[in-house]
């Protein structure tokens, strides 16, 4: 939990007609809204992680942040170099540090990240943690799959999901409308 804080958002590209909000802190990145999600995904996880917070509109605050993920889901971008600012417990953090070493366009299982952390019997908390994901596409949730390859959950969806990796499967016919 974190104290006062202001936290500014935009809508970055539309997915299936959805907006996606993403949100910052003064430290980064720390939220993606789910494209299927109402803005009250939103203003429900503010609340949940800071005691005080003011949410603030701003498309000039975050241009880097849409141009990234603009470029992400156009195909034209494979990694993210902004600054993020996940918040979670010490445990979520280092499962998303470990999603964070996948590379584009690869997969691994719940059960290779439960082992990559050092602990195998925890897949379940690590598929948890992974739920918790308040990074989508930056921090790579959607490149674990099930010990059987299937899809297996999304925060976003599996819809998302498939599209994501179809996408990094270097074919880039875009499932995603992008609008400014």
């Amino acid at each position: 939990m974190t104290s006062e804080e202001t936290v500014v958002y935009f809508s970055v590209a539309h997915f299936h007609g959805q907006p996606m909000y993403i949100a910052k802190t003064n430290q980064g990145l720390c939220y993606i809204v789910s494209p299927n999600a109402p803005f009250a995904e939103l203003e429900t996880w503010v609340t949940k992680k800071f005691t005080q917070v003011h949410l603030v509109q701003s498309e000039e605050a975050l241009q880097s942040e849409v141009l990234e993920i603009t470029e992400f889901l156009q195909g034209k971008r494979d990694n993210f170099t902004v600054p993020i600012h996940p918040i979670g417990t010490d445990f979520q953090k280092e499962v998303w540090q470990a999603l964070q070493s996948i590379p584009y366009g690869k997969t691994k299982t719940y059960t290779d990240i439960a082992a990559q952390i050092g602990r195998p019997q925890t897949i379940r908390a690590v598929g948890t943690a992974i739920g918790a994901n308040p990074l989508l596409m930056i921090i790579p949730c959607h490149r674990v799959l099930a010990k059987d390859g299937g899809l297996a959950g999304f925060r976003a969806g599996v819809e998302m999901k498939s599209a994501l990796l179809e996408l990094e499967s270097s074919n880039p016919e875009l499932i995603y409308k992008i609008k400014k």
